[in-house]
C-alpha cells in the first residue's frame, strides 16, 4: 500500500531547469503511488512540471495557483 502522506517540496525561488531536476531526483526515493506536492515560483514550471510527469509516467493529480507561484500534486508511477 503506497504512503498517502503528502510531502511538500518547496522549490520557490529556483529557475528553470532546477525545479524539474530537483523534483526528478526527489521522486527517485519515493515508493510507487506516493504523493508529493511541489511548490515553485518559476513561471515556466506550469509547462515543465506537467511535461516531466508525462515523460516519466507520473500522474499529475492537481495543479493550482498559489500566492506567488504554483503547486503541483504528483503521484509517482
Amino acid at each position: 500500500m503506497p504512503d498517502t502522506t503528502v510531502a511538500t517540496y518547496d522549490l520557490k525561488g529556483l529557475k528553470c531547469p532546477l525545479p524539474v531536476l530537483k523534483t526528478r531526483k526527489r521522486m527517485q526515493s519515493l515508493a510507487p503511488g506516493s504523493l508529493i506536492a511541489v511548490e515553485t515560483t518559476d513561471p515556466l514550471a506550469v509547462i515543465d512540471i506537467p511535461h516531466f510527469c508525462h515523460e516519466d509516467g507520473h500522474a499529475m493529480e492537481r495543479s493550482e495557483a498559489i500566492d506567488g507561484g504554483h503547486r503541483f500534486l504528483i503521484r509517482k508511477a
